[in-house]
């Protein structure tokens, strides 16, 4: 008898503990996770930035709570084959991507937002594409994003519209950019094959190219 009331007693103290509070809740959700698997019906608990709980039921309160029933949550969308690194530093928040689901942007087939030459002494913009990746990070996007650093881009600075193969010198200077985009944060060497002036390099000037990416264990 005694142990009873001592075992109702715990179960009185524990009901009374206040519960897990999360910033956020989303109930009753088709959860998607990304991995392959089959969807299941659960909740998904977010702290600050971070998904802090996955579970069919989540035996705790949000400061603010979501019913998602009837209603899919998956991870964000990447957008492979983005062109917005240049509306992106017009608008940040990237509203016509971010409300359907695309949380990063990835730049870079063929055409990257650098190397460039700067027209002038009073051309503001970068000049690499670290200073670009800096710029845009200092005025604050609401989305992530990553670049490859583009062949097409390389060939442009180093030949202009030339529809021939670089000279050894040139093509040092082309390996030398690719080298420094790599090391500024690009995950690789971008082409667009199909279109001029991409297709002006011949196999041997993308090898060479490659063969600096692979240094960096970047990818192509």
């Amino acid at each position: 008898m005694k142990t009873i009331f001592l075992v109702n007693l715990l179960a009185f103290f524990a009901s009374c503990q206040s519960k897990q509070e999360y910033d956020l809740i989303i109930r009753n959700t088709t959860v998607y996770n990304g991995s392959g698997e089959k969807p299941f019906a659960g909740d998904v608990a977010i702290q600050a930035d971070t998904i802090a709980e996955i579970a069919t039921i989540i035996n705790a309160k949000g400061k603010k709570e979501i019913e998602a029933k009837g209603l899919a949550l998956a991870p964000g969308f990447i957008n492979m084959l983005s062109w917005a690194d240049g509306s992106l530093l017009k608008d940040g928040r990237s509203m016509s991507d971010i409300k359907q689901g695309v949380t990063l942007e990835v730049f870079g087939e063929g055409w990257s937002p650098g190397p460039r030459i700067k027209k002038d002494e009073k051309d503001s913009l970068w000049s690499t594409l670290g200073e670009y990746f800096e710029t845009v990070e200092r005025k604050g996007v609401s989305t992530n994003f990553a670049s490859f650093v583009g062949a097409t881009t390389v060939r442009n600075y180093v030949l202009g519209f030339d529809n021939r193969p670089p000279n050894p010198q040139e093509l040092e200077r082309m390996k030398t950019l690719v080298n420094a985009a790599m090391e500024e944060g690009a995950m690789g060497l971008g082409s667009s094959l199909i279109y001029a002036p991409a297709d002006y390099a011949d196999t041997n000037e993308l090898i060479e190219l490659c063969k600096v990416v692979s240094k960096h264990n970047g990818c192509t």
